[in-house]
């Protein structure tokens, strides 16, 4: 007899991953893969939009005619600050823009010059951080690509336009509209004036919760699909919906991004400086959020220690905490020359670094500067978690993804903020499963069940 299950496409900027989960949550089969990259039409390279799709809809029709499963339902959780802009007959007609992709000064300073930068970032509870958001991607269209932007009819959020695929709905929905994207004004709980000023809103679609499904044919089955949502606030949704009392958490990955969906203070200058926003819950609420490109700076710092010490690529993960490292921190006698090459953020980074006097080959061996990296990531994690949150009494802290499974990071972690019960194991899945008990709901218990939206 086939079994009942939920599909989740669960799409980061690296791996893209593919789930089954039983009516009671539990994986019941999963495949990661990488996908070959592209370029866009300036020649940056991008994600290689129709390799995805075919990726997708081949995965779910080896699913919808297999004998050993039964399709239920189907979802969607995908990395923010990304759309897909189509045409009038629901054609994509640009590339998948890739949000590292640099954006032109003159443009952005034309644009503050018409939206003053402080008042813009602090209604829109975002700092300025270029293609990374995502609003400025499509004024980017306009102003410089204006016979690509003629062609435009609808522009979708990432995980919209996946769900897209299968129910042909045009659709937009809280938590990627809220993701740092400059569309949204946290003080009207609508888009910005200067969406409307430029004549961007009828772009997007009717904004519906993130609850919110579509009934689908397929293969003679009716198949309930999700419109899909944001990976990070896919990982707070799941431990929203599982948890009563008040938490933080760590959602990492290529970003690692903390998340405090308990607190009403608002976003200061001096925090959006460092990189603290707020997001959407996916009923609409705003959570206070801190980002840092952890993933990402740690990936640079392995290339280059694997490639001084001639060590395999995943040799790091052989790397047992020194005592006589920890004993150095508890007796405050640590002295590192650490400091970030790709992170970003420099007010953060000038926080908590003087100079940058890194020199990895100085040190003795792989496990010595593997040591003085971890605890120079550790440093910054704890910043962000600080300020996300703010002046909170919240003492429950989860973390969630990639770094859960990286020793040292977790003991230094604990190290640094004793004044918190940390977990790290409860939901290593969050994501995917955020997603998946979203559109599950009349399977749930009622604790986990979710308002209609916003």
């Amino acid at each position: 007899m086939a079994i009942p299950v939920t599909a989740i496409f669960d799409i980061g900027k690296t791996n893209k991953k593919f789930f089954l989960f039983t009516e009671d949550l539990q994986e019941l089969y999963h495949d990661y893969i990488k996908l070959p990259t592209t370029t866009d039409d300036d020649g940056f390279e991008c994600d290689d939009l129709d390799a995805l799709t075919h990726w997708i809809r081949e995965t779910i029709d080896r699913i919808i005619f297999s004998e050993q499963y039964h399709l239920k339902r189907l979802n969607f959780s995908t990395y923010g600050a990304t759309l897909v802009h189509l045409d009038e007959t629901g054609k994509p007609v640009t590339p998948l823009y890739n949000y590292l992709k640099p954006f032109p000064p003159e443009l952005l300073e034309e644009f503050y010059t018409r939206y003053p930068q402080d008042a813009h970032n602090l209604y829109t509870a975002s700092p300025s951080l270029g293609m990374l958001n995502s609003g400025l991607q499509v004024y980017w269209l306009k102003k410089n690509k204006p016979e690509l932007f003629r062609k435009i009819k609808y522009t979708l959020h990432f995980p919209q336009y996946l769900s897209y695929l299968f129910t042909q709905q045009l659709v937009s929905e809280p938590t990627s509209i809220g993701c740092h994207t400059k569309l949204w004004d946290y003080t009207r709980n609508d888009y910005h004036a200067w969406v409307r000023e430029e004549k961007l809103e009828q772009l997007f679609p009717e904004i519906v919760p993130a609850s919110k499904v579509f009934y689908v044919p397929m293969n003679e089955r009716s198949v309930v699909v999700g419109v899909g949502i944001h990976d990070s606030s896919s990982a707070l949704a799941a431990y929203m919906m599982r948890t009563d009392e008040p938490f933080i958490l760590v959602s990492t990955g290529t970003w690692s991004i903390t998340l405090n969906p308990f607190t009403t203070e608002s976003l200061t200058c001096e925090e959006l400086d460092r990189d603290c926003l707020n997001f959407l819950t996916i009923a609409g609420k705003p959570v206070k959020a801190s980002r840092l490109f952890l993933g990402h700076e740690l990936d640079h710092h392995l290339r280059q220690l694997s490639e001084l010490y001639q060590k395999e690529p995943r040799y790091y993960k052989q790397v047992k905490p020194d005592v006589a490292f920890i004993e150095k921190i508890k007796t405050g006698t640590i002295e590192s020359t650490f400091y970030p090459a790709t992170l970003g953020n420099d007010k953060l980074v000038s926080d908590l670094f003087t100079t940058n006097r890194w020199q990895p080959e100085a040190f003795a061996s792989f496990e010595e500067a593997y040591h003085h990296v971890i605890w120079g990531l550790v440093q910054l994690q704890v910043a962000s978690i600080k300020l996300a949150a703010g002046k909170s009494a919240i003492r429950k802290l989860y973390m969630d993804g990639g770094f859960i499974d990286n020793e040292l990071f977790i003991v230094l972690l604990r190290l640094y903020l004793p004044e918190y019960i940390l977990g790290v194991s409860d939901m290593p899945l969050g994501s995917a499963q955020g997603a998946a008990m979203i559109i599950q709901q009349d399977h749930l218990p009622t604790r986990f069940k979710i308002a209609a939206g916003c």
